[in-house]
């Protein structure tokens, strides 16, 4: 392979790879080429193993398009730019080529792909473990105002994860599947080269889908790696995550210990060659089926439990209890016969250890509790953010954090810059370059030199041009791929993430509504506003179907009023992904970060958006509550309720929403609006009716208390923006310079610090 750190040398592969000059090739030709040239480069710099090796089980690994991330941490993306350019050719272009991988959904995913970017540019032996989906979660469509579901089918032609001959047998239910081997290279910044491992079956058989998303959900050997997260709203939905999870896990469990033996070990001290890191419930059946393995390798139950516990280590990525798994044992007789005895024999010896039965992995209705499973088994158990952590230790695991207070322990999550900045940002990358050096690509704490320009207008009138460049860039991007316009000189406020009740998109709702109200009125916002949402709801999460379907008719109602659409315009965002998450972040002005304080474990859409200049809206939940010590309370809008106060009001079981919408007069007026005759005019009257009665009748995630605070607060910061442009860039440079903690690689080197002690 020639030097491609050229050029020139560059112009000459991609001729010779192609077989033509590179003015002829299509866009389709030079990704083939360059995706072999980035495989040939990423081999050189695979290295050895000494000492443990990480093993970092998901069921989500949200990785988004590789190639620029890929040329950018092999050090060649400029002089593939530059040869483009070159030619008439634009890397942009090339990247609309790309397939976004679909193996992952929402934060859980994406901090799994940043993990890995991160250990490898730590130089850290440390791989993943996962399936490879066929059509991931599902392509978001929306028609009517309404979400709908079809199959991302994103496979197909060149691929990042190559094939093998590598295969691992796995039983269920009694039958024998040969689960195979499919390996995509992480290549590090600057660093190393590691590897995600995803498995599949040869069997599976898109051509099982019918309408939509459904297919028959009993024919394992055509559908088990088909979706992420197969709905399970019946038995059979259920018995197939089950069916997915072992695969993943007793595939990956194999692989490990045959990499280990072949690396020296002779398995009693798999805990010198193995660090496995559970990431959250979905991979938790590895532990039982380590003791399995182990025991068929002749070691005696009681040792096996002993390595397994000092091999594995488990991340909680959830307060809410409804999302810590747990499986009625007869499923698990059904899909895992074999494991089930080792189960009940770790049930036993946690019985040994205490008499509290709320700490038992097999309760009284006969339910296994993975989380329970994870936390006794494992050496160590970890929060996401310090909020969280505490949350854990003092409330929600408190019977567990007393029985192994040495076990818990906080690793806020953390993002890759390389993407989040480099990547989706490169006019900020240079500025901040220009003034600090290029020292902080590599270590992120460099950003805090920024403080040094927090007074110097010619920096902020830098910094506000850029924010405007990619406020234009987006509206550009809109307009070619959703067909809507938007007004650039508008504030860009963003909520994107994960549809769910707790993150309160439903406030966001009301909120555009009294604003809708306040136009009517004649109280103009001091400037125009556009709302823009990216979101998938779960296809069987009903009321978060019903929110996304409230925000597209209000959208159609506010554009449909010429009084109102002048100073109000919301955009939905069909089918977000990561590719649609690099337009926005860098364009945002407002991150909206609105979770029921309490509820959301971290968040890293956060982290994202102030790295790009974004001030943050948000209540002190998550790591919110780490972003507003670290920027300072003047350079964040925080508002509502304490967690402290969230969680007394649960304790209570005292909120009644129907009290605040009768004695409210704005909650009652934007909730009763949701069936007034402008949305039933464009939206459908069973959706916005059930979702009125949910906001009355139930509010889980108090919505309502929040509501004033939230309105005085969004209304403060528009206009901040527009009366104190200079202060609202001086705090989006404090936000940019404080951004520093928030590298994935602090949080890896914290992991290994503290957890995994990689290399030794």
């Amino acid at each position: 392979m020639m030097n491609v750190k050229n050029v020139k040398e560059m112009e000459t592969i991609l001729s010779e790879v192609c077989k033509k000059e590179i003015e002829q090739c299509s866009y389709e030709e030079l990704y083939t080429a360059l995706l072999g040239i980035v495989e040939e480069e990423s081999k050189k710099h695979v290295m050895d193993v000494k000492g443990r090796k990480l093993y970092y089980i998901s069921a989500e690994f949200l990785i988004g398009k590789l190639l620029s991330n890929n040329l950018i941490n092999l050090g060649l993306y400029e002089n593939v730019k530059a040869c483009l350019e070159a030619h008439g050719k634009s890397m942009a272009d090339l990247e609309e080529v790309e397939p976004e991988p679909s193996l992952g959904n929402g934060g859980l995913g994406r901090l799994a792909a940043c993990f890995l970017d991160s250990l490898a540019t730590l130089n850290l032996p440390g791989d993943g473990i996962g399936l490879r989906y066929h059509c991931g979660l599902f392509h978001q469509k929306f028609e009517n105002q309404c979400q709908s579901e079809t199959p991302d089918f994103w496979l197909g032609g060149d691929e990042w994860a190559k094939k093998t001959e590598k295969t691992y047998t796995v039983s269920l239910a009694g039958e024998d599947y040969t689960a195979r081997l499919y390996k995509l290279a992480v290549t590090g910044y600057e660093g190393r080269t590691n590897y995600l491992n995803l498995f599949d079956l040869d069997t599976v058989d898109s051509s099982l889908i019918k309408e939509g998303i459904s297919f028959d959900k009993t024919e394992i050997a055509k559908n088990l790696t088909l979706f992420l997260y197969p709905d399970d709203s019946d038995d059979a939905g259920r018995l197939l995550r089950i069916y997915q999870q072992y695969l993943m896990v007793s595939a990956g469990a194999q692989m490990i210990l045959e990499e280990c033996k072949e690396r020296g070990s002779d398995l009693h001290d798999l805990a010198d060659y193995a660090a496995i890191q559970i990431n959250d419930t979905h991979p938790s059946m590895v532990i039982p089926e380590l003791i399995r393995l182990l025991g068929e390798e002749g070691i005696e139950f009681e040792e096996a439990v002993e390595i397994v516990t000092k091999v594995c280590a488990y991340t909680n990525h959830t307060i809410l209890a409804e999302a810590l798994e747990k499986w009625p044992k007869q499923y698990l007789d059904t899909v895992v016969p074999q494991l089930v005895p080792v189960i009940e024999k770790l049930d036993e010896l946690v019985r040994e250890k205490t008499e509290d039965d709320s700490t038992a992995i097999i309760d009284e209705s006969e339910i296994v509790h993975m989380a329970h499973m994870d936390i006794h088994f494992t050496h160590s158990t970890n929060g996401v953010a310090a909020l969280h952590t505490e949350i854990l230790k003092n409330s929600e695991l408190n019977h567990f954090y007393k029985l192994y207070p040495e076990k818990f322990n906080n690793k806020t999550n953390g993002i890759t810059f390389r993407r989040w900045l480099l990547k989706c940002n490169p006019e900020l990358t240079d500025l901040i370059e220009s003034l600090i050096g290029p020292g902080f690509k590599k270590d992120a704490a460099e950003l805090e030199k920024l403080m040094d320009f927090a007074e110097d207008e010619k920096v902020l009138k830098q910094l506000a041009e850029i924010k405007h460049d990619n406020k234009v860039a987006l509206a550009k991007w809109l307009e070619h791929t959703q067909n809507i316009v938007v007004n650039p000189d508008s504030i860009f406020m963003i909520q994107s993430k994960r549809l769910h009740e707790y993150k309160r998109q439903q406030l966001n709702l009301l909120y555009l509504i009294h604003q809708y109200f306040e136009i009517k009125e004649g109280h103009l916002p001091n400037t125009p506003v556009t709302a823009i949402f990216g979101a998938k709801a779960a296809p069987a999460y009903t009321i978060a179907k019903d929110i996304i379907h409230a925000l597209l008719a209000l959208s159609k109602v506010i554009a449909d009023d010429p009084e109102v659409s002048q100073w109000l315009q919301i955009v939905f965002i069909e089918n977000y992904n990561v590719t649609a998450a690099e337009k926005m972040i860098p364009a945002c002005d407002l991150s909206e970060q609105i979770s029921l304080a309490s509820k959301e474990a971290s968040g890293t859409g956060n982290m994202k958006f102030m790295l790009n200049g974004a001030l943050t809206l948000g209540t002190m939940d998550g790591a919110n509550v780490e972003i507003a010590e670290a920027v300072g309370q003047e350079n964040i809008y925080i508002f509502g309720q304490s967690s402290d106060q969230v969680i007394r009001t649960y304790g209570h079981s005292d909120y009644c929403a129907k009290e605040w919408y009768e004695t409210d007069p704005n909650i009652k007026r934007a909730i009763d609006f949701l069936t007034g005759e402008e949305m039933l005019s464009c939206g459908r009257q069973d959706k916005l009716e059930r979702l009125k009665n949910e906001l009355i009748g139930k509010d889980w995630f108090q919505t309502l208390p929040d509501f004033n605070a939230y309105i005085v607060r969004k209304d403060q910061a528009i206009a901040d923006y527009v009366q104190n442009p200079l202060d609202w860039t001086k705090s989006a440079l404090v936000n940019i310079s404080k951004a520093g903690f928030f590298s994935s690689d602090r949080t890896i080197a914290e992991y290994n610090d503290d957890i995994w002690h990689l290399g030794e």
